[in-house]
């Protein structure tokens, strides 16, 4: 079987084309069999500028010729062309989402400043502190964490940030849910992609 079966690099769009997911080339191809969905063939000219943009059903997409830079998958009629994106033709509303929880996503939030000093940090003089310390029930939640400067955390502790004699410039919060076309990375730099997705 082909690996290429199971790796993410299938950009799903809704049938407004805007981004709504990633899946792989079995659920695109599942999808694409049934009418659910229709790849784009996308044509490049010289440099990286889209010239043809066109929706292309099932019946004809296990037509098309593989060209130099497509994937393709071996079956039994010959070689398939694995779509870097497909359109979801049922599907018109773009589904909101909030960001994961993670130090990157905290320290994105707080705009990489140490939430107790205000200074501007590089990632590797931050880390994740705990307003309610782990060791005294805090949680890993929005509302309890907040990015630091590694000095300051250490000297904190255990403890609150009154007790350590600080003060939070600014009341944590979850961030507001975003379209999921918003939280879409292309990890694999796909060109085709670059043409729905703003990063």
């Amino acid at each position: 079987m082909n690996d290429i079966l199971n790796k993410s690099i299938v950009l799903v769009l809704d049938r407004n084309w805007q981004a709504i997911n990633i899946r792989t080339p079995a659920d695109a191809f599942c999808q694409m069999a049934t009418n659910v969905a229709t790849a784009l063939e996308i044509e490049f000219g010289n440099g990286a500028r889209a010239e043809a943009l066109r929706p292309v059903t099932w019946d004809e997409w296990i037509t098309l010729p593989i060209r130099d830079g497509d994937q393709a998958v071996h079956t039994v009629r010959g070689q398939i062309r694995v779509p870097t994106v497909i359109v979801s033709v049922n599907f018109a509303r773009v589904p909101k989402k909030r960001p994961k929880l993670s130090a990157r996503t905290i320290r994105e939030r707080d705009g990489n400043r140490c939430q107790y000093t205000g200074k501007l940090l590089r990632a590797d003089e931050g880390s994740l502190d705990h307003i309610l310390p782990r060791s005294r029930g805090g949680k890993d939640e929005w509302e309890n964490l907040v990015w630091s400067d590694k000095a300051v955390n250490a000297r904190k502790g255990n403890r609150l940030p009154h007790e350590a004699g600080l003060k939070l410039l600014s009341v944590p919060r979850a961030p507001k849910e975003l379209p999921v076309s918003a939280l879409i990375r292309n990890a694999h730099g796909i060109a085709e992609w670059k043409l729905f997705l703003n990063d």
